[in-house]
């Protein structure tokens, strides 16, 4: 696992962004199609903003899953993560070959099923993720289950996953922040080739320190990253400040391949 140090949250999305893009890249000049995992929230602004404006890549080639989705929450909500990814990504870069909502307003049991099917027919190339203020990965919230082999589950989200929602300006109040979502699981996450976890900001630099100096624990559900053999972290020097033995690569190294 390496671990890469920037300045600012924008030069951490761009190294991230840029990231993502070359293996995106190689991948297809590879095997002739990807497959992609995106995340959302404000930690995320960033690197989707460097993704997009990224030359070379066939997108027409690419399938996207996402992360987790609000149980009973419209699309046209604002905190809604279909509506952020079809704002953000889906409607800047060229059609895609697929994209796969998690829709959290129907049959529940239905759409776990047909999400597990499809992302089992598609082995995940990258998957960009972030982690929570609570050091959750997805909506799995600690303690995080490290075990289930379901590739998508219902989770029920604490108060503090719920509180920085309403921090980050989703929500007006911590009682309109929904009580459950869909989630994909940890293990499913861990199942993707390359990861790359962008993590900006000082509020989420305790999360950090747990997620990469503590022993591997499902109370800090990030931490799992750690077993993973390809895994890249992206940090500005906020939410690092709180790291003391983690390996790290200067931002101005060459990123690793």
């Amino acid at each position: 696992m390496k671990v890469i140090i920037s300045e600012t949250k924008e030069e951490l999305g761009q190294s991230a962004g840029a990231y993502a893009a070359m293996i995106i890249r190689d991948t297809l000049a590879r095997q002739g199609y990807a497959n992609v995992i995106l995340a959302t929230g404000t930690s995320q602004f960033e690197t989707l903003n460097q993704l997009v404006v990224e030359k070379d890549i066939d997108w027409s080639k690419v399938t996207m899953f996402h992360l987790d989705e609000y149980i009973d929450l419209p699309v046209t909500h604002p905190a809604s993560f279909r509506k952020y990814l079809a704002e953000r990504f889906l409607s800047v870069v060229p059609p895609l070959h697929a994209s796969y909502l998690i829709n959290g307003e129907g049959n529940l049991e239905e759409e776990l099923k047909y999400l597990a099917q499809q992302i089992t027919e598609h082995p995940i190339d990258v998957a960009l993720v972030g982690i929570g203020e609570n050091g959750h990965l997805a909506f799995n919230d600690p303690p995080a289950d490290f075990d289930t082999d379901s590739p998508y589950l219902i989770v029920n989200l604490d108060e503090p996953c719920r509180r920085q929602q309403m921090g980050e300006g989703w929500f007006g109040s911590l009682n309109e922040v929904p009580l459950r979502a869909i989630s994909m699981s940890v293990r499913q996450i861990m199942k993707s080739r390359h990861i790359i976890c962008s993590v900006p900001d000082e509020r989420k630099a305790v999360a950090v320190k747990d997620s990469l100096e503590n022993e591997v624990s499902n109370a800090f559900p990030a931490s799992i990253l750690q077993l993973h053999a390809d895994c890249t972290f992206f940090l500005d020097k906020e939410s690092a400040s709180l790291l003391t033995a983690v390996e790290t690569v200067d931002r101005n190294a060459e990123l690793p391949k």
